[in-house]
């Protein structure tokens, strides 16, 4: 990013606030956590059921439908918090290498999803009630794992690396 760009949204009413109000900080990044928590934890337990170690005894498209309306709430609120993280640090963050693979490794989570979706899950109804899924859809759950556990210990790396 442009050291310009980065010095900008830094001078914005909302890096100032993030930055150097009292409770900006400390109010955005509790939710910040808080909204991570409530996605990753939803995702956690789709991926798991798609690796046939947790809820084996109920479809893969129920537990779907029922985790991840609230996993998108919670990334929803995670993407507008970390965004509003990222414009209080910006020049320091685009900077961090930390920063820059847990930007990676949400867009490894959002191909993943992707290609789960349009590719994996088309024949779902074929395996929808295995206790183990076939081995395309494991690898998606895999994947996800590694990924989001990837970005929230890139995130907490951050916290220590940047000032």
């Amino acid at each position: 990013m442009r050291a310009e760009i980065g010095l900008w949204l830094e001078q914005s009413a909302v890096g100032l606030l993030v930055r150097e109000s009292l409770w900006g900080f400390p109010i955005v990044v509790g939710l910040h956590i808080l909204s991570l928590a409530f996605s990753v934890g939803m995702f956690l337990w789709f991926d798991l059921r798609l690796l046939g170690l947790a809820l084996t005894s109920v479809r893969v498209s129920l537990v779907y439908r029922r985790l991840i309306p609230w996993a998108t709430v919670g990334f929803g609120s995670s993407f507008i918090t970390g965004g509003l993280l990222f414009t209080g640090y910006a020049t320091a963050a685009s900077a961090n290498t930390a920063f820059r693979m847990k930007v990676l490794m949400l867009l490894v989570a959002g191909v993943n999803a992707v290609v789960y979706h349009t590719v994996t899950e088309r024949d779902r109804e074929a395996w929808d009630a295995w206790t183990h899924p076939p081995r395309a859809a494991r690898v998606a759950g895999a994947i996800s794992l590694i990924a989001w556990a990837t970005v929230i210990l890139c995130g907490r790396i951050m916290s220590y690396t940047m000032f």
